[in-house]
């Protein structure tokens, strides 16, 4: 179960193992005590508690644990013999030699989404400060600003390099993630990147990866099919929590965020957030672009076809461009809509605009 820092992991997993009728274990690799436990015979050990659900948090602590695993599961192929926590992609830990391919089942835990608590806060408030539980229940905004820009802090001065293995400069793991949200919902330039905060295209490039593989950011791949068309290539960058976003940009509450520039591309990356996370599994998530102007916010792909294109405005009254019809046509897709915060249900051309919440509960489980 990967997911960011503080997105209840373990309490999901702790649920999760309660509920269990055989008895479990639980292992904190970051506890020096529970890793005492495994510093002598590691299969004897496991042996041992063969009969319990073995829960290992925060397990790319720990990476040589990938191997160990693999040879014990072998020995007793049995669903329900561990529970693993992390924090980092493990393809990206220094030490990890084994994937555990087609041992373990992956299930990602993403920030809560707006569905999760629309009885708790609105879809305004869940925009603004995103899904860590911390952040969207703070008492106030100062607590989280304050909360937010301590994760941040604490993130790019230990954590990655904890997470990882590598040691991380805090300072360019900081410029970093700044330039990148403040080139939220734009096209990646490495090169562009590199030299505004004074590296080469390769650290940042590496750098990115990282951040991606802690959960922080995410990039959006293009769809490029087409090979009758000039189509850009290079993926989109995204803050993946809207709250982490705002906390970067030092925006301090709603009301400034509706009066900062950023707003647009706010909006498109928490749409686009939510959608990626109530999608169905056979639906991949992509963006169009041509180089005459056409362009897709969100394709949405099934076996390899083109299925929904999605434009995304922050506006309930959208004025949809020449370039959003342009890529319907090239792309023949036949449902197409058009995202608002709030506005609502109605057809505009060959799309219907209507709002996030509607598209989520009602248009999105039928495509």
């Amino acid at each position: 179960m990967p997911g960011a820092r503080q997105v209840g992991k373990t309490t999901l997993a702790l649920q999760i193992a309660k509920n269990q009728t055989k008895p479990f274990l639980y292992l904190d690799m970051e506890s020096r005590r529970d890793v005492a436990k495994l510093s002598d015979d590691l299969e004897t050990f496991f042996e041992y508690h063969q009969d319990k659900l073995i829960v290992i948090d925060e397990i790319q602590a720990q990476p040589h644990l990938f191997s160990l695993l693999r040879s014990i599961i072998d020995k007793k192929c049995e669903n329900g013999r561990f529970l693993l926590l992390g924090s980092a992609t493990p393809a990206l830990v220094k030490g990890v030699s084994e994937s555990l391919t087609g041992r373990v089942s992956y299930a990602d835990l993403q920030p809560l989404k707006c569905s999760e608590v629309h009885n708790v806060v609105g879809m305004e408030h869940h925009w603004y400060r995103g899904g860590f539980p911390l952040a969207l229940l703070a008492a106030n905004d100062a607590a989280f600003s304050d909360w937010t820009q301590s994760y941040i802090r604490t993130y790019v001065q230990s954590d990655l390099s904890q997470l990882f293995g590598y040691q991380l400069n805090p300072a360019i793991s900081e410029k970093l993630l700044v330039m990148l949200a403040n080139s939220h919902g734009q096209l990646l330039n490495y090169q562009d990147l590199a030299r505004s905060i004074g590296v080469t295209s390769p650290v940042a490039n590496r750098y990115t990866d990282f951040l991606e593989g802690a959960f922080l950011v995410y990039r959006l791949q293009p769809w490029f099919a087409n090979v009758t068309k000039r189509l850009v290539k290079s993926p989109k960058l995204y803050i993946k929590d809207s709250g982490i976003l705002h906390g970067l940009l030092s925006v301090e509450s709603f009301g400034m965020l509706t009066l900062n520039p950023v707003i647009g591309a706010s909006w498109e990356g928490y749409a686009i957030e939510q959608i990626i996370c109530h999608k169905n599994q056979n639906l991949m998530p992509y963006f169009n672009r041509t180089h005459t102007g056409a362009e897709i916010d969100l394709l949405l792909i099934r076996a390899g076809k083109p299925v929904a294109s999605i434009e995304i405005k922050y506006s309930n009254a959208p004025r949809v461009g020449k370039g959003f019809y342009v890529g319907i046509s090239d792309l023949a897709t036949t449902q197409n809509f058009v995202i608002t915060p709030d506005s609502d249900t109605f057809p505009i051309h060959n799309a219907i605009v209507c709002n996030l919440k509607t598209f989520l509960e009602k248009f999105l489980p039928q495509l």
